[in-house]
């Protein structure tokens, strides 16, 4: 279930964030008209004619107080080990500089496809100035307009061709997990501690896992396959000066996850990046379990557990379907009970429910509490199905979807898990106008 990489390479103020928001559909990045601005997500999907894949923007991976052509090249370094494809950006309106033939020596070196796009070619007197880029060495360059959105469907067609060979590839029927977290919260003492051996190198330094690292085993009868999410690749200052390198190596593991273990340190509780990286497995519909390790650690008295639930629930309420367990590696307390929940939340991630049951509980539930009224409008809801799984994901059929307001749909979820166990995976609510 691997999903291919882009990664969006080139020199600072090229339009990298504009194209990359462009393709995501979304103003995912911050865009502004001066060098190296991009400070928000780096990592998003995009889909082109059925094809999905994930993206990088480079410009948004902080590489400190590096000097100016150092951050160029160790951000193409890291897009050449992390991308299946690499997109090339440069600019029509400064020609071919020298930032630019740097950045083209490094990516001659990489073993991967390279796809030339010449960005803020808005018009067509622009885009007949291309040919001087020939000399970069990658083939046809592509005419672009990041802003306009002009060229990039020629431009995601030639990615598209450049894309894995996926014959090779073998169904695999376990189920996937990954531990997700800030380095040190205990990720790879889990790992060790889950499997009975010392998989894993386990360091008190933040950050010593160099490799997310697939791991088979057996538990009660089923296949799982773990990977331990710790995030630094190689070894040098480029990868450890890179949070969001390490960041952005857990969302990857993320999208190739069934089920995603978010591991809490029960010392240091709950920092901003626990949020960063939690809120994307939502968003990317994963099964969760919030796992609070070294709970040995705590001084507890009768209250303890309940006020750090309580604590948990209320920074990330948006994960209230998640089930949570107090463990430790350590010690091995309720380690036990993970292989059995997480196999309970993969099967719920992939539930289906007939159309037949699941209208009977939305018209109970609308007449116990009917629908909203709109300056006389109604809705109605006249029909429902489900149209997907892994995360579940229902069709309302309805007069007006705009008067579907977000706490009635909230209402229709609740009912939706009071009546089916969808504990430790989102739901997903779309509605349709009914034609």
């Amino acid at each position: 279930m691997s999903m291919p990489t882009i990664a969006i390479v080139g020199r600072p103020n090229v339009g990298k964030s504009t194209i990359f928001n462009r393709i995501a559909g979304d103003r995912i990045s911050i865009v502004e008209d001066t060098p190296g601005v991009t400070r928000d997500r780096i990592y998003a999907h995009g889909e082109w004619l059925g094809n999905t894949f994930s993206m990088i923007d480079t410009g948004g991976i902080d590489m400190g107080d590096e000097p100016f052509l150092k951050q160029i090249t160790q951000q193409a370094e890291v897009a050449i080990d992390e991308a299946d494809v690499i997109v090339f950006v440069v600019s029509v309106r400064e020609g071919i500089t020298d930032a630019d033939d740097k950045v083209a020596q490094i990516l001659y070196r990489a073993d991967k496809p390279v796809v030339l796009a010449v960005n803020k070619a808005d018009n067509p007197e622009l885009r007949q100035d291309i040919y001087d880029f020939y000399s970069l060495g990658f083939g046809d360059p592509y005419p672009i307009s990041g802003a306009h959105g002009l060229g990039l469907g020629d431009l995601l067609d030639a990615v598209i061709k450049a894309f894995p060979d996926k014959e090779g590839e073998v169904d695999d029927d376990s189920i996937r997990f990954s531990l997700i977290g800030r380095p040190n919260v205990g990720k790879s003492s889990l790992v060790n501690a889950l499997l009975g051996e010392d998989r894993v190198i386990v360091s008190e330094i933040a950050g010593t896992t160099r490799d997310a690292i697939d791991t088979k085993f057996v538990a009660d009868g089923t296949e799982f396959t773990m990977v331990d999410t710790a995030g630094i690749r190689k070894r040098g200052k480029v990868y450890e000066n890179t949070e969001r390198y390490s960041v952005m190596r857990a969302m990857k593991a993320i999208d190739n996850s069934d089920v995603v273990l978010f591991v809490l340190n029960a010392e240091e509780g709950i920092r901003e990046q626990d949020k960063r990286v939690a809120g994307y497995a939502h968003e990317a519909g994963r099964g969760i379990i919030i796992v609070v390790n070294k709970w040995d650690t705590l001084k507890k008295n009768n209250q303890t557990l309940h006020d750090f639930e309580v604590h948990v629930r209320e920074e990330f309420q948006y994960l209230a379907y998640a089930p949570m367990v107090f463990v430790s590696a350590k010690t091995h307390q309720r380690l036990n009970e993970l292989p059995a929940m997480i196999k309970t939340v993969a099967s719920n991630h992939a539930k289906r429910i007939k159309s037949s049951t699941l209208n009977e509980v939305i018209m109970d539930a609308i007449a116990m509490n009917p629908t909203p009224n709109d300056n006389g409008r109604r809705l109605r809801v006249y029909y429902a199905t489900q149209v997907a799984i892994q995360p579940p994901t229902f069709v309302l059929f309805v007069n007006d979807p705009d008067l579907m307001h977000f706490s009635y749909e909230r209402y229709i979820e609740n009912q939706i898990r009071e009546h089916f166990d969808f504990s430790g995976t989102p739901v997903h609510l779309i509605e349709r106008h009914r034609k």
